[in-house]
């Protein structure tokens, strides 16, 4: 075993036992969402809580704690550089406004990107007791079972993923939708695209796409398809393009040419 496989192993159980930890202080506070003070970020759509900050300087501490050169990026504070060429890239609740009004569709993501590749990407669903895990070259897993994509699946015999937001023109949102509609497919929508991402390494969808999204929505999604068999775009994410928003597309192999072309179409 080389020394980074076994800096992977360590990181891959340290981000399983941490998605844990996460996802269950996350599912105390949706227990009391009421209690919550809801504010709002970019828009009156973009909302957040102590919750996400609280879970995400859990995950950071013990981080920071067990592995203290590796850098760590969270969507509620920033970039925290390191020197072990080891990035973790955390959104703490990703589906925040799903959370805040009582639904169950959101997730605690956690990614560690090596040289700006996602290696590790683990996505815990406390509402649904799911968790999501995959490392590179380990494949992906839902509760311990192996997930392997069915290539037979398309965006005609299957429902896909489409993410939307205010850096996105209704317009462009309008044109995915009419796009994926003329060839035959349909598409849903939860409020959380990490989630949607992993649904696409279980096979629950075919794809997933997004115009514009930041890493720590994507990049454990990203890990979990690969490893499930499936294809992503890739996301520029070393340097300032890091804390960037680029276009995210995932999918299963019989859906990527598709989804591209959509993608295509839209820049």
């Amino acid at each position: 075993m080389t020394a980074h496989d076994t800096a992977l192993e360590q990181r891959f159980a340290l981000a399983n036992t941490l998605a844990k930890e996460a996802g269950a202080l996350a599912l105390d506070y949706f227990n009391r969402r009421e209690t919550l003070v809801i504010e709002t970020k970019r828009d009156l759509q973009d909302v957040v809580s102590i919750a996400d900050r609280n879970v995400e300087t859990l995950l950071r501490e013990q981080v920071a704690k067990a592995l203290p050169d590796d850098g760590f990026l969270g969507e509620e504070f920033g970039l925290q550089a390191g020197t072990s060429g080891y990035t973790w890239v955390v959104d703490p609740i990703d589906g925040t406004a799903p959370f805040v009004n009582g639904m169950p569709t959101w997730c605690v993501s956690i990614a560690v990107l090596y040289q700006g590749l996602p290696v590790i990407g683990v996505i815990q669903v406390p509402c649904a007791e799911e968790t999501y895990a995959a490392a590179s070259g380990k494949g992906a897993t839902l509760n311990g079972k192996a997930l392997v994509l069915d290539l037979s699946r398309t965006i005609q015999n299957a429902m896909t993923g489409i993410g939307c937001n205010s850096y996105v023109t209704p317009e462009c949102v309008g044109g995915i939708v009419t796009d994926l509609l003329d060839r035959g497919g349909t598409f849903i929508r939860n409020g959380s695209g990490s989630l949607m991402l992993a649904y696409v390494a279980a096979g629950r969808l075919v794809g997933y796409y997004e115009p514009h999204m930041r890493a720590w929505d994507c990049m454990a999604g990203f890990c979990l398809v690969k490893e499930a068999g499936g294809q992503y775009l890739d996301f520029p994410a070393e340097g300032d393009a890091l804390l960037e928003g680029h276009p995210v597309l995932a999918s299963n192999p019989g859906a990527y040419a598709d989804l591209l072309d959509i993608h295509q179409r839209r820049r």
